[in-house]
């Protein structure tokens, strides 16, 4: 041990025991650290809480990349592109991509139940008005393949919604920010509209509801079925064949019924495609009239153009009685073909003329809107590699035609959702200015504090260098003096800190407004190596600053040091 080392630890005793003139200041010192230390490290451990939370939840609703149609679409926005496409799910073999998912998006408005207020008017009558609220949301459509744990974890209430059967399902997933403005709760029937050629009203059923905090988006996505969204917009070409109500000169009419795709439709009934909507013709003998519907923009034939994946629908005639003879179909007083339903649907029904009957049976097609997605969500591994993975990504997919004739894009969450990640950076520079700021208070609160402990010592200076003792020497004693000081100080804030930041992460205890800061509590993430730099840092940057006035010492003449009083 050195003689400095054993010197100072004996003057530090009795300047914080006994003497009265140092003690306040040597106290205050403490304080200023310890202060110092307990801001810096509840600002730490806020920040990369806050930016972690913050990052996880937005990628949980979304994902890190998305690969969307090479539009000026917004994700929610996008156009369609096709669910068959060669990197999926080929994509997760790439070094840091964990998973890739399709999703699409559909606006909605959904709609309360009624719920009757009573009121008093100003001439004292009661009266009841009903009321009903409607806010709009977006839907998520997920598929088989989505991977739910994010929504697992914020489940509250009710179930994830199973979305496996061969029927597309009408249950919905719903944030509890939703389900308490429109007074839902689990197993209530929602009532939502859509916006399609026509208003469109459908009928789901809340499975679960969930909650994340994150007001933001809470409030506007909503998770259902994938089949029911691509339904909803329209995507891809749907064909039926259905029977005109009246005649043609005396023949039945079967007509194209086309929804989807984009309005310029062409129709292949065995010869080709053409223009032609329908046939008029009397039917002889048992036939399936099969068409085929697409779309087309100029070119009919649809060479090298991005046309819509075309769709089948038949329509199946049987004859009883004489084949042969003569269509003389029946009218009503309205002058329309007299039709006898055979089902429900209304797609089997007969047609009764005087020696024949004939019986029409129309199949739709299915539908190509399953084929379309509004896009592919990317999760990657490490959130520090992720412009790494994005410039990937953008050499393998951006401006390479698929086999379907699609131009893609690849945009990053931080992209997507560019001004929370904005908000999130400017966060970094509140730390360092905090850091800076409590760490120069530090600093002049314990340069105060040497100069005090060096003015009352001055008779020991003076004696020091009678003795012999270099300045060096003596400046190295106050050092240590510094750095046991700094250390309690330190050791203090370590013991405040920490036990703010534990029971914040535990507990709660403060909370946050969630429409101006998107979590509805402070979150709290501590870092290791953070806490250690800190620590480390603190020390070395107060005790280094500390030698410029231990250069006092220097100055002081032994002659009228040892006179001084």
């Amino acid at each position: 041990m050195s003689f400095e080392y054993f010197i100072s630890k004996r003057i530090l005793k009795n300047e914080v025991e006994g003497n009265k003139v140092s003690r306040p200041i040597v106290r205050i010192s403490v304080l200023s650290i310890a202060l110092a230390v307990v801001v810096n490290l509840i600002t730490l451990a806020v920040v990369t809480g806050f930016q972690h939370e913050v990052r996880q939840k937005v990628s949980g609703f979304g994902s890190h990349a998305f690969i969307m149609s090479a539009g000026d679409g917004s994700v929610y926005e996008s156009e369609p592109i096709y669910k068959n496409q060669s990197f999926f799910p080929n994509l997760e073999k790439m070094d840091g991509i964990s998973h890739i998912q399709y999703v699409a998006y559909k606006p909605v408005l959904f709609q309360s139940d009624k719920n009757d207020i009573s009121y008093t008017l100003s001439n004292g009558k009661d009266t009841t008005q009903i009321q009903q609220e409607i806010q709009g949301a977006i839907i998520k459509g997920v598929g088989d393949h989505f991977d739910w744990k994010f929504f697992k974890d914020h489940l509250v209430k009710g179930k994830i919604p199973n979305f496996r059967t061969s029927e597309v399902s009408n249950e919905l997933l719903i944030s509890s920010r939703i389900a308490r403005d429109l007074n839902f709760k689990v197993g209530d029937e929602i009532r939502a509209f859509f916006v399609k050629s026509q208003p469109v009203k459908r009928l789901f059923k809340v499975a679960g509801i969930y909650e994340t905090g994150l007001e933001e988006f809470d409030k506007k996505v909503v998770v259902s079925d994938i089949r029911a969204v691509q339904q909803l917009n329209d995507w891809g070409i749907q064909a039926s064949i259905t029977v005109d109500d009246t005649l043609n000169q005396g023949f039945l009419t079967i007509r194209a019924t086309v929804t989807g795709g984009n309005g310029n439709y062409r129709f292949d009934w065995g010869k080709g495609y053409s223009e032609t909507t329908g046939h008029s013709f009397c039917p002889t003998k048992d036939t399936v009239i099969r068409l085929i519907a697409s779309d087309f923009w100029s070119n009919i034939d649809g060479k090298n153009e991005k046309t819509s994946i075309p769709d089948t629908a038949y329509l199946s005639i049987k004859i009883k009685g004489d084949k042969l003879s003569y269509c003389d179909i029946p009218l009503n007083a309205n002058k329309e073909v007299v039709k006898n339903y055979l089902n429900e649907k209304g797609t089997k029904f007969s047609v009764k003329c005087s020696q024949k009957t004939l019986e029409f049976e129309s199949t739709e097609g299915k539908g190509s809107y399953q084929n379309y997605v509004s896009g592919f969500e990317v999760t990657v591994d490490d959130w520090e590699r992720l412009p790494e993975i994005i410039s990937s990504l953008k050499k393998k997919i951006e401006f390479i035609p698929t086999a379907q004739q699609e131009e893609l894009k690849v945009s990053s969450i931080m992209d997507n959702e560019n001004d929370i990640f904005v908000w999130l950076g400017f966060l970094d520079l509140n730390v360092i200015i905090i850091l800076v700021l409590m760490i120069m208070i530090g600093i002049i609160n314990m340069g105060s504090a040497l100069l005090v402990l060096i003015l009352v010592r001055t008779n020991f200076i003076g004696m020091m260098k009678a003795m012999g003792a270099n300045d060096w020497s003596i400046r190295k004693i106050f050092l240590y003096q510094g750095a046991f000081l700094i250390g309690k100080g330190m050791i203090w804030g370590n013991i405040i800190g920490l036990g703010f930041c534990y029971l914040q992460s535990q507990f709660g205890i403060m909370s946050l407004n969630p429409e101006v800061y998107y979590l509805n509590k402070v979150p709290i993430e501590l870092n290791f190596w953070h806490w250690l730099f800190l620590n480390i840092g603190t020390l070395v940057t107060c005790v280094l600053a500390l030698i410029i006035p231990s250069y006092v010492i220097t100055r002081v003449n032994p002659v009228k040091a040892i006179k001084f009083n």
